[in-house]
């Protein structure tokens, strides 16, 4: 059994016009729209949902008014489906709608869901790279891009008072597996029927929703996008571009109209249950290998700490270095 990954995003928002051009500018291929909700589709089949803050349907969660209001994960079996069902029910109330669709709260209060999920494959083509003694594209330009278009939803991140209660109900109750924990700082989970990095980064903090990440094919793709934005007058990121040392991922992050910041990213490590996690001792040294515009918190280097979890062991704030 498992789960391939998000299956849909639910915006509670409160301008449903302006979160719409935002969405429509950062590339996502839109398939309806009315005064009061839209829904987009990426080519994986993932859907992003807009719907009015004042919603009735939305759940009502601890995550906030606006931003994302519920996960909906997919799972690629039937059997899966109910198996997953059973052990969320066990302790708390789960809601099921017509299409089989199941609705709980985790520990924290996030609003999830389990729904049947038939992935579309994607196929991405990115550019080969040059390098000095190292040809591999000649008397070939690279593309030309006009506009970003997004192809996955890659994570979404929430910020949660007590990661290691609802990191261990993914864990034991989902089947999501520790990819790399961040002392003080948060925990990295990925579905198990996914290779990438994280499916979910739990933060902590005050509940609420941070951003979420959508995957497009390369670094020329992110910039095309993040210009593109800002000449439609959207607020660029103050970080720009950047790479994140603990999942390798190029990153552009733009601030939300429906709620938190979206991620152009790219790049990031793909990885399986061979996998062995790491604790970083060092959380800023986990954050970025690099970043266009440093900010204060990085101007001086982090120190290069971090242990690797052998035995699996889940480390807490208050294990010694």
């Amino acid at each position: 059994m498992a789960i391939i990954g998000i299956e849909s995003l639910v915006y509670g928002v409160n301008d449903v016009a302006r979160s719409v051009k935002f969405f429509d500018d950062f590339g996502l291929d839109k398939i309806s729209e009315n005064a009061t909700s839209a829904t987009y589709s990426l080519a994986e089949g993932s859907r992003v949902l807009i719907r009015s803050a004042a919603d009735p349907e939305l759940p009502r969660g601890r995550v906030g008014e606006s931003g994302v209001r519920e996960v909906i994960w997919g799972v690629n079996t039937v059997d899966a489906l109910e198996i997953l069902v059973a052990r969320v029910s066990a302790d708390r109330e789960v809601r099921r709608d017509a299409d089989g669709t199941a609705h709980f709260l985790t520990n924290s209060g996030i609003p999830m869901g389990l729904r049947l999920f038939a992935k579309t494959p994607v196929i991405s083509a990115p550019d080969p790279l040059n390098a000095p003694g190292h040809v591999r594209r000649l008397n070939q330009h690279r593309k030309w891009r006009l506009r970003a278009r997004p192809k996955v939803i890659g994570h979404v991140v929430f910020a949660i008072p007590d990661v290691e209660t609802d990191a261990a109900f993914m864990r034991e109750r989902l089947g999501f597996r520790l990819s790399d924990s961040q002392r003080g700082v948060g925990q990295y989970l990925r579905a198990d029927g996914s290779n990438n990095h994280h499916s979910l980064l739990l933060l902590n903090g005050q509940a609420a929703f941070h951003h979420a990440n959508f995957g497009v094919e390369d670094l020329d793709e992110i910039m095309v996008g993040a210009n593109y934005m800002t000449r439609q007058g959207w607020e660029p990121s103050q970080l720009g571009l950047g790479r994140h040392r603990v999942d390798s991922g190029l990153f552009y992050y733009l601030p939300c109209p429906a709620g938190g910041e979206v991620e152009y990213g790219a790049d990031a490590d793909y990885v399986d249950d061979s996998w062995v996690p790491r604790d970083w001792i060092e959380p800023l040294f986990g954050f970025s290998c690099f970043v266009h515009n440093l900010p204060g918190f990085l101007a001086d280097p982090p120190p290069w700490r971090l242990a690797y979890l052998t035995d699996a062991r889940v480390p807490t704030g208050e294990d010694a270095d």
